[in-house]
């Protein structure tokens, strides 16, 4: 029986041994933590029954994912659960820009451009499926459906601070300029209309939705599955050179680009190490939990009702801060994304103290204190909720990249998602899984389609690496 090691146990990484083992192949993953999951882990940080997820924290993504869905995570515990409202952007002015699942209600909060909202995300909502089966891999290969890739491609070519001009109104300009910023990138730049369409694409078509009991189930999942076909998992087990790793035909690597040159050495190829070991980092997070006694205060309404809660004014604004953190400067106001998880799933709060998941956008390797910064952006936008604190747990980006190696500078997207990262992957090349080692592939998030709890860089770096194994 052919033999198989991943190292590394998030969300890709499991999704790799789960589609070796399903193969048939002999799989073990090493985990260098005590706990698998990357950064699919969730805990009690406060207090005793106040539930807070470690990084990933809503699943758009995830929940539309083909792998996920044939594996059928449900029977292994796993239960998606939905916010009434996927995401609000408010302004100063008390409005609020407000994502539903649903187009329709979406552009009906959205005054004169509502019909322009309709227009970009109906079609691709509804073709979905169809088109993450061209999206959800390599940009440069033939795609399946050449015509739906082309509709839904052009505009995401542009600078997102383009595609904005399309909107008339702050509100609709605000709330697709919140989404586009998870590329963590300037928004003046090519391709960084890509992420926030194909987020809030994916989102009208399945919703922003939590995993109940936290996005740690989402793991424990797909654990169960890979144990269904015979693979095992190590934990506490940390590769740190090839003399580390067991003898396998297939060797998986759920790892940043450095640490796998790190780990492989003089055995990769002169042009793979040098690309890994030149790989950019985009900036980081600065994450803080809060324990809120009675929920968030908002001024907007439709905020109180709001799994995910985007601060960081207009899209002017937003933009201007994206700037400053790629150059390496702090803003005074961050972006700052908050998570209401507790909203879709009330087994997460303590009676009436509720877990408030908040990260800001930072330069990476940030080493000051971001906490009063988060605090002041809620408070503009919920005044009153500084007196609710009772608790709070801070993550630095130092302690960011502790927490998982992958997240250098706290860099949770594992690399800078620029124009050449989206079209290549980790380097220059048409296979952006391969090492140029026989029998050994990247996995991580630095590899297409990039990050989130999907599990396609692991399911695809698996379907490459079987391809080969049978030649």
């Amino acid at each position: 029986m052919p033999t198989a090691t991943v190292v590394g146990s998030g969300p890709n990484g499991l999704s790799a041994a789960i589609a070796l083992a399903r193969a048939g192949l002999q799989v073990t993953v090493l985990e260098a933590a005590d706990e698998v999951g990357g950064g699919l882990r969730s805990h009690e940080t406060i207090l005793p029954g106040l539930l807070q997820d470690d990084c990933a924290a809503f699943h758009p993504m995830a929940v539309g994912s083909k792998f996920l869905a044939e594996l059928n995570l449900e029977d292994h515990g796993l239960q998606w659960c939905w916010p009434d409202i996927d995401c609000a952007h408010p302004l100063d002015d008390g409005e609020a820009g407000l994502l539903y699942r649903s187009v329709e209600h979406t552009a009906d909060g959205l005054g004169a451009d509502g019909r322009r909202w309709r227009a970009l995300f109906a079609g691709p909502s509804a073709g979905f499926d169809v088109l993450a089966d061209d999206i959800m891999g390599p940009l440069l290969r033939l795609p399946s459906h050449p015509l739906t890739l082309a509709r839904f491609g052009a505009p995401t070519v542009l600078p997102a601070s383009v595609f904005a001009r399309v909107f008339r109104t702050t509100k609709a300009r605000a709330l697709f300029g919140g989404v586009a910023a998870h590329t963590f990138q300037p928004l003046h730049r090519p391709l960084t209309s890509a992420i926030g369409l194909g987020i809030l694409t994916a989102g009208h078509r399945y919703g922003w939705p939590v995993a109940a009991g936290g996005t740690r189930s989402i793991a424990r999942a797909l654990v169960a599955v890979l144990t269904e076909f015979g693979g095992a998992i190590e934990t506490g087990v940390r590769v740190t050179s090839a003399r580390d790793l067991p003898p396998s035909d297939v060797t998986m690597f759920d790892l940043a680009p450095p640490a796998v040159a790190d780990i492989l050495g003089g055995r990769l190829p002169g042009r793979v190490a040098r690309a890994f070991r030149r790989f950019r980092f985009g900036p980081g997070a600065f994450k803080v939990d809060f324990a809120v006694e009675g929920g968030v205060p908002w001024t907007n309404p439709g905020t109180r009702r709001a799994g995910t809660v985007h601060l960081g004014g207009d899209f002017d604004e937003v933009a201007e801060t994206e700037r400053d953190i790629s150059a390496g400067r702090m803003p005074d106001r961050p972006f700052v994304l908050v998570g209401q998880q507790y909203l879709a799933d009330p087994q997460r709060s303590a009676g009436d103290v509720h877990p408030l998941w908040t990260y800001a956008h930072v330069p990476n390797g940030y080493s000051g204190d971001a906490t009063e910064a988060i605090i002041a952006q809620i408070e503009r936008f919920a005044p009153g909720v500084r007196d609710r604190i009772v608790g709070q747990a801070v993550r630095s980006t130092t302690e960011m990249s502790v927490y998982n190696p992958n997240y250098v500078g706290g860099d949770i997207n594992t690399g800078a998602k620029d124009l050449r990262h989206l079209a290549f992957g980790p380097r220059t090349t048409l296979s952006p899984y391969a090492l140029g080692v026989p029998g050994m592939y990247i996995c991580s998030a630095a590899t297409p389609p990039g990050p989130g709890a999907h599990g396609m860089c692991g399911a695809n770096a698996a379907a490459y690496a079987l391809k080969h194994l049978q030649h």
